[in-house]
């Protein structure tokens, strides 16, 4: 693997180059960006079956008890979008990953799952200091499962709510 990144002239300079151009004129902001970067980078070393957007939204799951599962994820300059909201993009992604994570969770060791559909409402504006996102499963049948979630921010002010379909498959071998 090559060390090297174009830059707009079409020569080449190594990535420490890159970074250190960047560093010289960085805002709190970029070094943030940057910060999760490498965040993400480490996680997926340590955790090779995690994707690095967890690392870059610095989520954290857990079983809030024994139905309902919870991420949350702090408000970064990472996730808002030019009004300095979370991007909905971001906050479905939440949702996603949520859902898909309890389902998982409930479903036989040699089985996974794929979300096959979902539907968001978006309630409010993304803003505070971090989005709460609860799932729980609705319904496991053979071949697909349904789960609800809600997502709020750190002072229960509701963000949105999404439904999803998830399908089931044989795990990889």
């Amino acid at each position: 693997m090559s060390n090297t990144i174009s830059n707009t002239t079409g020569g080449g300079s190594s990535i420490i180059e890159e970074i250190e151009s960047i560093l010289e004129s960085a805002s709190n902001q970029d070094r943030e960006i940057l910060k999760l970067a490498i965040q993400s980078i480490k996680q997926k070393r340590e955790k090779p079956n995690t994707m690095y957007l967890s690392g870059f939204l610095n989520h954290v799951g857990e079983f809030v008890d024994e139905e309902t599962f919870q991420i949350t994820i702090p408000i970064t300059p990472f996730i808002l979008n030019p009004l300095q909201i979370v991007h909905g993009g971001i906050t479905a992604t939440l949702a996603d990953s949520t859902m898909g994570a309890v389902v998982y969770r409930k479903l036989p060791k040699d089985k996974h799952c794929v979300t096959s559909e979902m539907k968001i409402n978006y309630i409010s504006a993304g803003l505070g200091n971090q989005l709460i996102c609860r799932a729980k499963v609705v319904h496991i049948g053979n071949t697909l499962c349904v789960a609800e979630c809600r997502i709020t921010n750190e002072k229960d002010k509701l963000i949105a709510i999404a439904t999803g379909t998830f399908y089931i498959i044989k795990a990889q071998k």
